[in-house]
């Protein structure tokens, strides 16, 4: 069940962007990519058990406290909610663009009705089966419904995989590849409720997971590149309704896609709501009140968030160059140096953890500043470009 969840809060839609990450980079490069952020990630992993278990804490934000006191607990506690629900917003965002074609094609075309209404079928998916599964109290009961969910993404990456011999932005890879790694803030959660728990066993579950993901990941994005080259969108199912209009075999991978993106939702809801608790209450007694009232805020924000986004890849884009990089590479390696006392700073284990934090603040700030003049460029752009009309 634990590398069913870990593997379900890895997996996600971060799938959906990787052709079009390996259309602006090239396969080499790519693979290239992929290995390094796979083995940062965990080596991250890593890093965050070891200390966990030094610094005598299984809550993220309590590390961050005891490392460097309110700052480095909201530094956590921020990062892991502006990383999940960023990542809640791209599952339910696939909701709001999916599930509008899926019913058309079931009801033929009826554009104008309030079903396919994707701002609708979001709030309906919400309330009907998101939050049923959100307010369930422990991770462990969610390990049926995320091996369910990784069932129908390996339906999609077959998919994938045989619709090919049928048929400049490279700034955007590097953040797409470390948001669709991300799952750290779920790790210290599992660990937790880890039966007969051991850093030696958690970390067997990562190892598993994330080669099962590295795998997937790297079939995903090669074959649907290999399909459509430098043609695929930023959300690959979009790039085959442009072919395959309302394909029987697509509309079913599309189901699998939605069914997958929306049972991960309240995976990524837990460490959420664990950081809100914690700072609203973390010496006080479980209560279903503020249990239930903190999970309907978070999904009503996030709802209201999905209606008015832009587009999929800023997501991508914005989270995997800013809270993906903190969890990824910043705050595991920052709390590791701090509170791994027994390890002199000049040993080979703290200086490669130097490193990494050097390399984490490297990848943030460099892939921020070119989103953002990308982002600039392109305003700029439109605007010159409406000026022209």
């Amino acid at each position: 069940m634990s590398v069913f969840n870990l593997g379900n809060a890895i997996m996600g839609s971060g799938i959906l962007g990787l052709s079009y990450a390996m259309a602006n980079t090239g396969i080499v490069l790519f693979v290239i990519l992929l290995v390094a952020v796979s083995i940062f990630s965990l080596y991250s992993v890593h890093l965050l058990l070891k200390t966990a278990n030094e610094g005598g804490s299984l809550v993220y934000e309590q590390l961050g406290y005891k490392a460097f006191g309110m700052p480095g607990k909201l530094a956590a506690s921020c990062s892991i909610t502006m990383q999940n629900i960023g990542a809640m917003s791209s599952y339910l965002y696939i909701v709001k663009y999916e599930l509008p074609i899926v019913i058309q094609a079931f009801l033929g075309k009826s554009d104008g009705e309030w079903y396919t209404n994707g701002d609708y079928l979001v709030l309906i998916v919400s309330v009907i089966i998101i939050l049923p599964l959100s307010l369930l109290k422990n991770l462990g009961y969610l390990g049926y419904t995320s091996g369910f969910s990784l069932l129908c993404m390996v339906f999609f990456l077959i998919v994938i995989c045989c619709f090919w011999p049928l048929s400049a932005q490279t700034v955007y890879a590097v953040p797409i590849l470390t948001f669709a790694f991300v799952c750290h803030p779920a790790i210290l959660p599992m660990y937790e409720e880890l039966k007969d728990r051991s850093r030696k066993k958690m970390q067997g579950v990562a190892n598993v997971s994330f080669l099962a993901m590295f795998v997937m990941y790297l079939l995903a994005a090669l074959f649907g590149y290999l399909t459509f080259s430098d043609a695929v969108e930023p959300e690959l199912l979009h790039t085959y309704s442009k072919v395959y209009k309302f394909d029987v075999v697509l509309l079913i991978v599309r189901l699998a896609v939605l069914t997958a993106v929306t049972l991960t939702v309240p995976v990524v809801l837990f460490p959420i709501r664990t950081s809100v608790n914690h700072l609203l209450g973390a010496s006080k007694e479980f209560s279903w009140i503020r249990h239930v009232i903190i999970t309907f805020t978070l999904l009503a924000g996030v709802n209201l968030l999905v209606i008015f986004v832009p587009t999929i890849r800023d997501i991508f884009g914005f989270i995997g160059a800013s809270a993906a990089a903190m969890l990824i590479f910043i705050l595991p390696s920052a709390f590791y140096i701090k509170l791994v006392q027994k390890e002199p700073l000049r040993s080979f284990q703290k200086i490669g953890a130097c490193l990494f934090l050097a390399s984490g603040f490297l990848v943030m700030f460099g892939c921020m500043s070119l989103i953002i003049m990308d982002w600039i460029h392109n305003a700029v752009g439109s605007e010159a470009h409406g000026d022209g009309h």
